[in-house]
């Protein structure tokens, strides 16, 4: 597979990455639903058989179950060693509810933690999850905090998710951000406008999550599933998923799934081709629950899309509006 250079790192990673978020299973407030084990380390192994060199992880997905289901399947790899990518500042209560915690000492606690699930004694790269809803000093002391972590060792390269512009801004006065992990997909658009392009004049990595806009953008949602989508599955509470926008975001899909056709490839694979399309995006994030899954999606880096596909694609796009 291609490989870009993440940011100001020595890290090259693959086009798309392994997303283990939806793998964390059920029992906590932004759960995918129910998850076997045995099927999220197949999914791990069959996106590395194909090639992928990177895992996405957080402490918070499955309230520390993601982090030790990717260390179980590292232990079981025989192959070359993934990258491992986690987050912090996320916290939880016993009921799974999640709070966001920018305090250096519960960083610091979050970041053995992470080690101990892991199963290693340097995490890659390190990303505070989300920046304070208050837009307050805690982005500061949580990003002292990680440079911190950098210099001791703990971590290799510091990164953030989420945030704007203006916070990267904040954090790099400092220490240098090597990368930003934002949503970004044909119906979640809002960072072209300032955040893509200050990304990529500052030189700094962008990994872009759910691409396929968490499954919706896949080719195997349909207006049935949606509607039975189970109450512990955090989408039954999106409103992408609900009408009106469903039978939008479905008509998207036909025409991902006509251009994909031409390709042999799954309208999930159109989507992630068409993130990639953009300069500033190093790699895409994507999740697979099943070796089958990760069959469908985990070579969409090599999709090159042509200009005229990607005005077809967002021809549709431009109807559906800007979110």
């Amino acid at each position: 597979m291609e490989t870009r250079k993440l940011g100001n790192s020595d890290i090259k990673i693959t086009r798309v990455g392994y997303g283990a978020w939806a793998i964390g299973g059920s029992g906590w407030e932004f759960a995918w639903g129910a998850q076997e084990d045995a099927d999220s380390i197949a999914a791990i192994h069959r996106s590395l058989e194909l090639g992928v060199n990177w895992i996405d992880t957080a402490a918070v997905y499955g309230v520390g179950h993601s982090e030790e289901v990717v260390a179980r399947a590292l232990k079981e790899w025989r192959g070359p060693r993934p990258y491992v990518f986690t987050k912090c500042v996320l916290r939880w209560d016993e009921k799974g509810n999640v709070r966001k915690e920018f305090k250096a000492a519960s960083i610091r606690r979050e970041c053995q933690d992470s080690l101990r699930r892991l199963q290693v004694d340097t995490i890659d790269l390190y990303q505070i999850h989300w920046p304070p809803d208050d837009n307050g000093p805690g982005l500061e002391e949580a990003w002292q905090t990680l440079a911190a972590l950098k210099k001791e060792g703990k971590v290799r390269w510091i990164g953030v998710s989420n945030f704007n512009a203006q916070q990267i801004q904040r954090a790099e006065k400092i220490a240098p951000v090597t990368s930003l992990q934002p949503p970004y997909s044909l119906i979640r658009r809002q960072i072209e406008a300032e955040t893509l392009p200050y990304c990529e004049k500052q030189g700094i990595g962008v990994i872009v999550y759910s691409p396929m806009a968490s499954g919706l953008l896949t080719g195997a949602m349909t207006r049935e599933r949606a509607a039975a989508l189970p109450p512990d599955d955090f989408r039954s509470r999106s409103p992408e998923f609900r009408e009106p926008r469903l039978s939008k975001n479905l008509e998207l899909v036909e025409r991902l799934r006509q251009v994909g056709v031409r390709h042999e490839r799954t309208p999930g694979e159109v989507a992630i081709a068409w993130t990639l399309r953009h300069p500033a995006v190093t790699g895409a994030i994507v999740g697979a629950r099943n070796a089958k899954q990760a069959d469908g999606v985990m070579r969409a880096g090599e999709l090159k899309l042509t200009a005229d596909e990607i005005a077809e694609i967002e021809g549709v796009a431009a109807a559906v509006g800007v979110r």
